[in-house]
């Protein structure tokens, strides 16, 4: 898979895993709904959560999308990166605006949600992932099989 056809494959998948680091050095994986713009990752979180203390003290992370479930189906992208919190007022809107259009049709509606889930996330904070290195990707469809028929003959 190309560059380009690796960004086409994140920015269209409907979930990615976040991999944060604890203070000790291990490793957290998160399901996360989020944006791609302009080759950068953009997700959302309450402003309470702990992977947002978690990138605060160490921005380097992971962002994960796979599909596919029989092997010659697998298919994935992995970015190596850091997260940083955007502050632009511009930009958590734009980004808010896409991940609200994006996830429409996923999201509960506020008014059937706890309160306490309804104000933490009431005012989202806005994270970008910056890519750093080569995106690692694979493809499993584009491997090519031997022919059935001669499976398991040589010539």
């Amino acid at each position: 898979m190309s560059e380009d056809e690796a960004w086409e494959f994140v920015a269209s998948a409907h979930t990615g895993v976040l991999t944060t680091l604890r203070a000790d050095g291990a490793p957290v994986s998160l399901p996360m709904w989020f944006v791609v713009v302009d080759r950068a990752v953009y997700l959302s979180t309450p402003p309470g959560a702990a992977k947002l203390a978690r990138i605060r003290r160490e921005p380097r992370a992971a962002f994960l999308v796979e599909s596919g479930e029989a092997w010659v189906e697998l298919r994935a992208v992995h970015i190596s990166g850091r997260v940083r919190v955007v502050t632009d007022t511009a930009t958590r809107t734009r980004v808010r605006d896409l991940l609200d259009s994006k996830y429409a049709a996923h999201r509960v509606a506020p008014h059937r949600l706890p309160a306490a889930a309804r104000a933490a996330y009431a005012d989202r904070t806005v994270l970008r992932l910056d890519p750093e290195g080569r995106l690692l990707r694979w493809d499993n469809s584009r491997i090519r099989l031997a022919d059935t028929a001669t499976e398991g003959t040589s010539a």
